[in-house]
């Protein structure tokens, strides 16, 4: 009589198991988004904040190159009198005098600065790129780890669903006396962890999924369901692509790389500027007096300079060496720093690809395969219930482990595209 109860009750409880997922899907369907990675790229090109703001840097530093273009505003000036003492040509107020002057620039400055203004622009482009680069890495990285997650949290989903089910169905047999109170305890020790662990597992999803909706720009209450279909199984997709070809794509497309470049050239023009600096600008003028003192409608001219005996620019164009030693070595660091990463994103990648490869792509499919036989042996007690849980363990224990490994297959991909700026793999 147990042995008939405790079949038609697993049976029934993977009847209930199949209806509640159908139900739980039907349900999701409202507020769940699905995406492919090249769909949430696109909308996070067009939704992306941080990006709105970075390219408005772009903007302002092109705003820059008007301002620099610009040529200082003449000066004048007016003067009438309002009272002299023993005023000779009549009263005070007939007393007037004009004067008008330009700045003019010299030794190119203004070149120069508009030189400096256009260097920023490419500055802000190159930032905006490179944050491109960072967030879209970012994303491709939410998309893959959001996915392969689900697919681990649905091996927590139908263990634990199984066992609460054969939890409560012992618990009735135990009051019964059919069944030993150390099996219940088992059950009921091994649902626990798994419920721990499937809440620790669900807590890196959530925080994943707001992570990747804040890049889509997404209502926060949808939940993401990344669609992918993986075809990297025995695939040799690293040692595809020689190391000098990644070498020279890093060096041409990474833009923090271009910036520190940039900076150099900002570095040795602005030098040029500051020595320009030590040379004085001049304005000209032009002066009118009705009643001066030389005579009646006085016109003059007057030119007006610095003398550049004390200060000579001497602290800026220290500086300005000073910036340029420094941007040498931070462009130095840079590149370092490049082929550094690339070098330690590649050897990973390739060891990888080389343990993924040596799995039998069928392993995964023979064990699901596996674990249903194990349950039907379970349910004619061919085998104990120990024996049951520890191949139910085994299953999901490799299960995992065979989705972290393609998990970091795919985001060691997705480095290499990274640290190169090119997008060679995951396409």
């Amino acid at each position: 009589m147990c042995e008939k109860f405790v079949r038609i009750f697993l049976l029934l409880q993977f009847a209930f198991l199949i209806a509640g997922l159908s139900v739980y899907a039907q349900g999701a369907v409202g507020d769940t988004l699905k995406l492919t990675v090249k769909r949430a790229e696109d909308q996070f090109l067009k939704n992306n904040l941080q990006l709105i703001i970075q390219r408005y840097n772009i903007d302002n530093a092109s705003a820059q190159i008007i301002t620099a273009r610009l040529f200082t505003n003449p000066d004048f000036s007016f003067s009438n009198g309002i009272y002299a003492k023993n005023a000779v040509d009549g009263p005070a107020y007939k007393e007037q005098s004009f004067s008008i002057s330009q700045l003019f620039n010299t030794a190119g400055k203004r070149n120069k600065n508009i030189q400096l203004a256009k260097i920023s622009v490419v500055q802000a482009k190159y930032q905006f790129f490179d944050l491109l680069r960072t967030l879209k890495f970012t994303l491709r990285n939410d998309f893959y780890s959001i996915y392969f997650q689900e697919q681990s949290a649905k091996v927590y989903d139908e263990e634990i669903g199984s066992l609460s089910k054969t939890l409560t169905a012992f618990r009735e047999q135990y009051k019964k006396g059919n069944v030993a109170e150390k099996e219940v305890l088992r059950i009921q020790s091994q649902l626990y962890s798994l419920q721990a662990e499937y809440n620790n597992l669900q807590v890196g999803i959530d925080t994943i999924q707001s992570e990747f909706k804040l890049l889509i720009k997404t209502r926060p209450d949808t939940f993401i369901e990344p669609q992918l279909s993986y075809g990297l199984d025995g695939k040799d997709v690293v040692a595809g692509i020689p190391y000098a070809r990644l070498v020279d794509s890093a060096y041409a497309n990474r833009y923090d790389l271009k910036l520190a470049k940039t900076n150099l050239e900002y570095s040795n023009l602005n030098l040029q500027l500051q020595k320009a600096t030590a040379v004085p600008d001049f304005s000209l003028s032009l002066n009118y007096d009705r009643l001066g003192g030389y005579g009646t409608n006085f016109l003059g001219a007057g030119i007006a300079f610095d003398l550049p005996f004390f200060n000579r620019n001497q602290g800026g164009i220290k500086q300005a060496r000073i910036a340029i030693d420094q941007s040498k070595v931070q462009f130095q660091s840079q590149q370092d720093q490049v082929e550094s990463e690339l070098a330690t994103n590649y050897k990973g990648a390739l060891r990888l690809e080389k343990l993924s490869n040596s799995f039998d792509p069928q392993f995964k499919q023979d064990f699901t395969h596996l674990i249903q036989e194990v349950f039907k042996n379970y349910e004619k007690h061919n085998i104990s219930m120990l024996e049951f849980l520890d191949f139910y363990d085994s299953y999901k224990t490799n299960t995992l482990q065979l989705n972290t490994l393609e998990l970091n297959r795919v985001t060691s991909l997705e480095q290499l595209n990274y640290v190169t700026g090119t997008p060679f793999f995951n396409q």
